[in-house]
């Protein structure tokens, strides 16, 4: 039988992003550049509180993740560890090619991320692997992450946290 645990839904009105990208499909294959509306739900768990009766600390949390959305709205989101990519800055620009298409930013405009694409799943990972780094609380041994791009569309990353 499953020890009880206790499970903190963290899904505040701000928890968003909106940011223009095209998800890779394969070689040659993407999406034309769009954007979206990105919402962000978080969940952490654990089967011990502290004397108080808290599992974590939730203003921190929630600090957290408006600090993540923060970084990455009003932004182009760019895989700069896609294979398919071809990226490069010169003169306050970024250039990217893609077989066919070639896009020109301002660098100031574009966030590169540590991924292989803008998928929303590796972003649902991405949030995941920050808010881990960042959860102070020993008590707490689940995180999930959920990433929807648009109503009815989203992707949970959750793992138990390494302690």
């Amino acid at each position: 039988m499953p020890r009880p645990a206790f499970t903190l839904r963290l899904a505040k009105r701000d928890f968003k992003f909106a940011v223009a990208h095209f998800t890779l499909f394969g070689a040659g294959t993407a999406e034309p550049l769009h954007g979206h509306n990105y919402r962000v739900k978080v969940e952490i768990a654990g089967d011990e509180l502290d004397r108080l009766g808290l599992l974590a600390d939730c203003d921190a949390v929630k600090r957290r993740v408006r600090e993540l959305c923060a970084e990455l709205d009003d932004a182009v989101l760019l895989p700069e560890a896609s294979p398919l990519l071809e990226i490069s800055e010169s003169d306050g620009e970024i250039e990217v090619l893609f077989p066919g298409r070639r896009y020109s930013f301002p660098a100031t405009e574009v966030v590169r991320l540590p991924l292989a694409n803008t998928s929303m799943e590796l972003l649902a990972r991405f949030f995941w692997e920050a808010l881990a780094e960042d959860l102070e609380s020993d008590r707490v041994t689940q995180l999930a992450v959920e990433i929807e791009e648009t109503e009815g569309q989203s992707c949970v990353y959750s793992a138990t946290l390494p302690r």
